[in-house]
């Protein structure tokens, strides 16, 4: 991984935390959400209990965490559409309330249910939304004190955790995971600088000189397939803006090979430790270096550009029948 002190933007970063973080707490029913909320307030805040669908609609709390500014949304919880009752237009309206709240969200946190021992297509599907919509994500594993014993700890239930999430949908490979136990408190403290470290990775700004340095690596590492046998080649990169972080490719071909972006994405994601994110690289045909030589020369055309030149010209030729003289221009006479 590259330790360049140029990795970010520290500017970027200072900016951003005087603005409130905006955090959704999302999942399936009944998995601790909003006694995730109670615990991380340290009050009795929201409606906690056994009885699955409590929380009908999302509710949002300012809060100071540690001087840093927040704005937790407790959700709904998210059933399948197979499951919700067809008439219950209320719970419909819940959902796409906890969908809306992760849409506007800095960081989602995807809290799941150890009990259920494996995680579900449901909570799958969630994390899909998450980081297709361009957000970043950690995962709550709640109720650890029912799983966790001498034999199997935290970090043993957060790992397994990870791994699970790893093997279903790889592109969330290393997402941060915290074990916890919110009803007990055990460990919850690790949750917000585990989404203040998610945060501040997935507004990076990276400084051009250090992408192309990464991806010069790259390419002598492994550089792409030639197509239609002309070699392809990637001749720079810059980042077009954070939030999710979104790179731009310029090449010589107007597309790379799928399994090659995967490639590139995977690397990337591991030099720079960008995980539980999206990070999208968009490919760009161009035929022209911008670091190449560039003349200093200024180019003059006149006033009302190339056009009025031509009209410029064409009466000079019928006043005197010659051309205008390169890089003279007739002077008008006086009436």
């Amino acid at each position: 991984p590259l330790t360049d002190d140029e990795t970010y933007n520290k500017k970027s970063a200072g900016d951003d935390k005087e603005k409130p973080l905006q955090l959704a707490i999302l999942g399936r029913q009944n998995v601790g959400k909003s006694t995730l909320v109670n615990s991380l307030l340290g009050e009795e805040r929201v409606i906690a209990g056994d009885k699955p669908g409590l929380t009908r609609d999302s509710i949002q709390v300012p809060w100071l965490w540690k001087d840093r500014p927040v704005q937790i949304v407790d959700t709904a919880g998210i059933r399948r559409g197979v499951k919700r009752e067809r008439l219950d237009e209320i719970e419909d309206l819940a959902v796409l309330d906890a969908m809306r709240a992760m849409k506007l969200a800095d960081v989602a946190v995807l809290v799941l249910d150890a009990q259920a021992q494996y995680i579900q297509r449901q909570e799958l599907s969630i994390a899909d939304s998450v980081v297709r919509e361009g957000r970043a994500l950690v995962v709550a594993a709640n109720k650890m004190d029912l799983v966790v014993d001498d034999q199997y700890t935290k970090h043993d239930f957060a790992r397994a955790v990870q791994e699970q999430i790893e093997i279903r949908f790889p592109m969330l490979r290393k997402t941060p995971v915290v074990a916890m136990s919110s009803l007990l408190g055990h460990n919850v403290k690790k949750l917000m600088p585990t989404v203040f470290e998610a945060r501040d990775r997935w507004a990076r700004v990276m400084p051009t000189g250090v992408l192309n340095r990464w991806l010069h690596d790259v390419m002598e590492e492994h550089s792409p397939q030639s197509q239609a046998g002309r070699a392809t080649k990637i001749k720079y990169i810059i980042q077009t803006k954070g939030r999710p972080p979104t790179f731009l490719l310029f090449c010589n071909v107007s597309e790379l090979p799928v399994n090659y972006l995967r490639y590139l994405t995977r690397h990337f994601q591991d030099s720079f430790n960008m995980f539980g994110m999206e990070v999208r690289l968009v490919v760009k045909k161009s035929d022209k270096n911008p670091y190449g030589n560039k003349s200093n020369k200024k180019q003059f055309v006149g006033i009302g550009g190339w056009k009025g030149r031509q009209k410029r010209m064409i009466a000079q030729l019928k006043k005197t029948g010659m051309p205008t003289k390169k890089g003279k221009r007739g002077r008008r006479s006086k009436s």
